[in-house]
């Protein structure tokens, strides 16, 4: 992203996208009493948070008992429902299906890579699917205090391990294969990064023809594999973004407060819900929707404009298919690929 002299005026700025994650998958259902699990609780929740003015729904789902549901018929019929609920919301699956423990003493664990290539086969199809880039540790403990997880599943220190050792299954031969399934299907892929190295795949990626569209990203600030908590990190980070790129925020716990604001400022988007934090600024417990609504209160006092479900879409190029490399590179503000031969920093060439 590069920053002008008036790129932190709000009116120069996009719309602001709320992404939210009610569902929270590493939660016990007795966790909270926010965590919706009966089919008609889930549904209602995503009602909710798209009142309170949440334009992106990051897609889990429970079964009848309350566990992560690993069956791809269950997430079609939330789909489905989900598609007649909120027909404007933008349905965005987390890729890590259920990433939750089955009981004490079993590790939390992402599903197979043939499960996870089933997420192309959604009926109906989603608008988005997130796709974590290049294997990478995911221990979501490392942040957490004692506050955070008092009360929760969480405090259990068998639970706790099973997150500590947490991996995130990503090789190249899998993640280029998944891209191209779901743009096969008219899936948009959303990656979620964690750092600048993941961000560098993409962009090969990009380069090299293994994905051409547009570019929506999640900055993952999590700690314990993914990005920490500095912001001249999220700063550094936004800056090696394409222009053409959308970047959002996603952390975790209290931090989702002050980085958001910043994010927010920034000209960035935002995520909140009850899977990255079960409290509110002071420490109170804050449902997912009074979670959307102070990032609502943020956005106005910044006088940063929230984004509608039609300006969601089009700034996330939803349904959107760009032919190839060389228009994915002028889209996002690239510089074109390197003819043979050419020496300096290639330039794009006016017609």
């Amino acid at each position: 992203m590069h920053f002008l002299d008036d790129s932190l005026l709000p009116e120069n700025q996009q719309k602001l996208v709320i992404q939210v994650a009610p569902y929270g998958p590493q939660w016990a259902a007795g966790d909270s009493d926010d965590i919706p699990v009966t089919m008609d609780q889930q549904v209602q929740k995503a009602v909710d948070c798209w009142n309170a003015g949440a334009t992106v729904l990051h897609v889990h789902v429970r079964e009848d008992d309350g566990k992560g549901s690993k069956r791809l018929s269950k997430f079609n019929e939330m789909l489905a429902r989900l598609r007649e609920a909120v027909p404007q919301m933008i349905l965005q699956v987390g890729g890590s299906i259920s990433f939750a423990p089955e009981s004490d003493g079993q590790a939390a664990k992402w599903m197979s890579d043939d499960t996870r290539h089933m997420l192309a086969e959604l009926d109906p199809r989603p608008d988005q699917v997130t796709v974590a880039v290049n294997t990478q540790q995911m221990n979501v403990m490392e942040l957490m205090t004692a506050a955070d997880v008092a009360g929760t599943s969480l405090a259990n220190p068998v639970v706790q391990a099973a997150y500590r050792d947490m991996i995130v299954p990503s090789n190249p031969s899998w993640h280029e294969e998944h891209i191209r399934r779901l743009v096969a299907k008219g899936i948009q892929p959303h990656f979620m990064l964690g750092n600048l190295t993941g961000l560098e795949s993409v962009l090969r990626m990009v380069r090299r023809g293994v994905y051409s569209g547009p570019l929506n990203l999640n900055y993952v600030a999590i700690g314990g594999g993914s990005a920490g908590l500095h912001p001249a990190d999220m700063l550094e980070f936004a800056r090696r973004t394409p222009d053409g790129a959308v970047l959002t925020l996603e952390t975790l716990n209290r931090h989702i407060y002050p980085m958001n604001t910043m994010a927010i400022a920034l000209g960035m988007h935002v995520r909140v819900g009850i899977e990255d934090t079960l409290f509110g600024p002071h420490g109170e417990r804050m449902s997912s929707v009074q979670q959307i609504e102070m990032v609502v209160r943020q956005a106005r006092e910044l006088r940063r404009e929230v984004a509608t479900g039609e300006e969601a879409r089009s700034i996330f190029g939803i349904g959107q298919s760009w032919s190839d490399t060389d228009e994915t590179l002028a889209r996002l503000g690239m510089p074109p690929n390197r003819a043979q031969g050419q020496r300096g920093v290639p330039v794009r060439a006016m017609a």
